[in-house]
């Protein structure tokens, strides 16, 4: 059985090359640790919030995120899809997200705030009123994605092609619309 730790905080720590405890951690703050190609696998981070960090291809096989908030984070590479799915749910804030991976992930009622997601995936994913509020999509893979709901209304450079994901209900801004009609090569102004 995992070690509890409940409300604390951890500042400027390296992960990196002190391995991070194995443990549930409940309610703490991590702010401008390194988690560069830190193993986090097996780990619980339950409403912890992570400020000014830096997960740079951490391994997460098997890491519960639950109702965790990433502010102001470097994401660069994270697999997500290896993490544990049993009430997966974050938030983002101002964050890069660049080559993550949520591939057949559910992540129902996420928000993306202000967030670079270029070439992220998105596979399979359901993201169901989720929210990308001024958010970088370019290159981003939306490929049989389930997007009911879904605000992309301040998102931009999206591709998304409506034949081939499940946008019912989605929101758009009408300066968004060449996003959906990309594939059909037709000119709009």
């Amino acid at each position: 059985m995992n070690a509890l730790v409940l409300d604390k905080t951890f500042t400027k720590e390296d992960y990196k090359t002190n391995r991070l405890a194995l443990a549930e951690y409940d309610n703490c703050t991590f702010v401008e640790c390194n988690f560069t190609e830190a193993y986090l696998s097996d780990n619980n981070f339950i409403e912890c919030t992570f400020i000014e960090c830096n997960f740079t291809n951490a391994k997460t096989k098997n890491t519960s995120f639950n109702n965790a908030t990433f502010n102001n984070c470097k994401l660069l590479g994270v697999q997500f899809t290896s993490c544990n799915p049993f009430l997966l749910s974050f938030t983002f804030n101002d964050c890069n997200l660049q080559l993550a991976s949520f591939y057949k992930l559910i992540i129902k009622k996420t928000l993306f705030n202000n967030c670079n997601l270029e070439q992220a995936d998105f596979s399979k994913a359901t993201l169901n009123e989720a929210i990308f509020s001024n958010c970088n999509l370019k290159n981003t893979a939306f490929n049989t994605t389930v997007l009911h709901k879904t605000d992309f209304t301040t998102a931009y450079n999206f591709v998304i092609d409506p034949e081939n994901n499940a946008i019912k209900g989605a929101k758009f801004s009408k300066d968004s619309l060449f996003g959906l009609l990309t594939k059909y090569k037709i000119s709009v102004s």
